[in-house]
């Protein structure tokens, strides 16, 4: 669609979106009166920036459906977040959502070239959580055969992908190493498999990682991003290029704002990222703020959408580290790891307080074949993993090596921080 058309409609929903919210939600009612807002000063997309934003918390606090807009006889479906940093936020869907849902996941499939005649292979979580159920029902809008293996038994996910011949597969990106360490473990050459193509999320990776896996297992990595709040995964999706996600903002319109100013920041320029959902029904979040970190990308891809891209993010607002002052994220550390050898893909952060000083150490595990008990080839690769972190964080880390396979796996997002001075782990 050319970009005036999609200006166009977007205007039209987000018109027709603030005039329902403001009619059936008494939150956004009072957020409104409150401004002196009335829906009719919302003339176009280029007024949204008068509109007020909403947070997690305000889910919270009408917990857990005092921001759906209809009523409760037209909800089909209810998720929910995992409630790991407070009350869980839930999220509500009409028919209309799920189809909407449905379609959104599988313009992500359709963008990793997959087909009504392909096998979809799901190992997201299913239940409250979003992936397993989003990552369903865009295979099966598709038409895919589906397989909704959900979470756990690596073994058994194996003979799945033996046996039923998948090819595709979704799940997290360190899940999807596990995967890779079984096979090799256990003699399975990945190219005995029928994958072409994996679909990625629900956790922050890097570029290394996406090589590596793409390496191991031989097949297309694909990011994709979404959260449960906005509509669950297929809020952005890569095509073909790999150049950075397409938002789908026909539905949802993305803004880049100053976490700390509120005002938006130029295109290329990192910020907060903002969302307004103007077609869902259930749940119509206006300028929800997701604490993700990420840019809108310059210029038009190469693929031939006109969607807006946005940046693989970065990091969040509210997992970022403040050690001695500097802001330091896992997927920095993560970058570090992934391009050095004798170092496997799985790595885990504690920070600690001693006195008035932070304290960061890195557990950082050994490849099978780095692995020795040779003390001089030991310390050259903790000398040379320490210098590199410092390099890019800026601040120097205590890195202990450790054994392969003994930091712990996660069939879901992989808990990356322990952070004692709050006894916080993510």
């Amino acid at each position: 669609m050319p970009r005036e058309e999609l200006i166009k409609l977007q205007s039209e929903r987000l018109c027709a979106m603030v005039k329902r919210i403001y009619e059936k939600v008494p939150f956004y009612k009072e957020k409104f009166d409150e401004l002196g807002l009335k829906p009719e000063d919302i003339r176009s997309i280029d007024d949204i920036a008068k509109l007020p934003f909403t947070n997690k918390q305000d889910l919270r606090d009408n917990y857990p459906f005092g921001l759906f807009a209809v009523p409760m006889d037209e909800v089909v479906r209810i998720h929910a977040s995992s409630g790991t940093t407070g009350k869980q936020t839930v999220v509500g869907y009409t028919r209309n959502d799920l189809a909407l849902w449905g379609e959104v996941m599988a313009r992500t499939l359709g963008a990793g070239g997959v087909t009504s005649s392909d096998i979809g292979h799901i190992s997201y979580g299913y239940g409250l959580f979003t992936g397993g159920m989003g990552g369903n029902l865009g295979s099966e809008t598709v038409g895919c055969a589906t397989i909704p293996a959900s979470t756990g038994n690596t073994r058994r996910q194996v003979t799945i992908l033996q046996d039923f011949k998948p090819t595709f597969i979704l799940m997290t990106p360190s899940y999807a190493l596990t995967i890779a360490e079984y096979l090799e473990q256990n003699g399975i050459p990945a190219e005995t498999l029928s994958l072409k193509c994996g679909f990625f999320g629900a956790e922050p990776w890097t570029e290394e990682m996406r090589g590596e896996i793409q390496q191991r297992l031989g097949i297309k990595a694909y990011d994709i991003y979404g959260l449960s709040e906005v509509i669950g995964p297929g809020v952005a999706y890569e095509c073909e290029c790999q150049n950075g996600l397409h938002v789908n903002e026909d539905h949802f319109y993305i803004e880049i704002i100053d976490p700390e100013t509120l005002q938006p920041v130029p295109d290329g320029t990192e910020g907060e990222i903002v969302f307004t959902c103007m077609t869902k029904e259930a749940l119509p979040l206006l300028r929800y703020r997701t604490h993700d970190i990420g840019m809108r990308m310059q210029g038009a891809c190469s693929c031939g959408r006109t969607f807006v891209r946005l940046a693989k993010p970065s990091g969040r607002t509210d997992d970022m580290l403040i050690i001695r002052g500097v802001n330091v994220f896992p997927s920095q550390i993560e970058s570090v790891l992934m391009n050095m050898e004798g170092i496997a893909p799985f790595f885990q952060m504690i920070v600690e307080r001693e006195g008035n000083l932070d304290k960061l150490t890195v557990l950082v595990e050994l490849t099978e074949e780095a692995f020795t008990d040779e003390v001089r080839k030991l310390e050259s690769i903790t000398k040379c993993v320490t210098e590199n972190i410092h390099s890019v964080l800026g601040i120097s880390a205590k890195v202990k090596l450790v054994e392969p396979r003994s930091i712990e796996r996660f069939e879901g997002k992989a808990k990356r921080v322990i952070d004692k001075r709050k006894q916080i782990s993510f």
